[in-house]
């Protein structure tokens, strides 16, 4: 079925389409290259599609999904879209139906106006890759940029830095590295330069928390 949705959708789109046969090797397309749409089965081998759909969104993948679902499968299709899908379609289905939803997708996210990201006076553009503290214009390296587009994205939530070396630095660092609070300084170093307020805040024993403002 892989093999004739991709087949299809080249045929009838013109786009260019990637096919993963379990949900591991889908998760890792979809951590290493940035895809317009996903569409996503749930019953796969090795990661059925609700576990890859859910480390998606973990991740801060926010690439439109598509489930294909059992005919007989409610459960799946509201617990898919309570994760995070856009949209499900049931097996079996008209190639003309896939595709013209795949449209639709690609339509809505050309329409979404661009993520700008905030906490407190700080600013981050992630599609310019501007970062503004206040008035002032940081001039961030690509992996500091990196590691505060990920804090950011989760304010005021404490991550460890093991969640941290997964996210900017995959596969490069073990968990006794201290590259995380050295980065973590180089960070605090420029943004909260002449700042009163301290936005980035270290939790002893756990980790570090971008907060809105100055923390209690």
């Amino acid at each position: 079925m892989a093999a004739f949705v991709k087949r299809g959708i080249e045929q009838e789109c013109g786009c260019v389409v990637d096919a993963a046969y379990d949900g591991e090797a889908g998760l890792l397309y979809a951590r290493t290259y940035e895809y317009d749409t996903i569409i996503l089965d749930l019953m796969l081998p090795r990661k059925d599609g609700l576990e890859v759909l859910r480390e998606l969104r973990a991740h801060d993948i926010h690439s439109p999904v598509l489930l294909l679902t059992a005919r007989d499968s409610v459960e799946s299709k509201v617990q898919g879209l309570e994760i995070g899908a856009d949209d499900y379609l049931t097996k079996p289905f008209d190639l003309r139906e896939l595709v013209a939803r795949i449209r639709a997708l690609l339509r809505r996210r050309r329409e979404e106006p661009p993520v700008i990201l905030t906490a407190d006076d700080l600013v981050l553009d992630p599609s310019a890759r501007v970062v503004k503290r206040g008035k002032r214009e940081l001039k961030l390296t690509a992996r500091e940029f990196s590691l505060l587009e990920y804090l950011m994205r989760r304010k005021n939530r404490v991550m460890t830095r093991a969640q941290i070396i997964e996210y900017v630095w995959p596969g490069g660092f073990d968990g006794s590295s201290n590259i995380v609070d050295v980065y973590i300084n180089y960070l605090r170093a420029k943004i909260d330069q002449g700042n009163a307020r301290k936005l980035i805040q270290t939790v002893w024993g756990v980790g570090y928390v971008l907060r809105d403002g100055e923390g209690e």
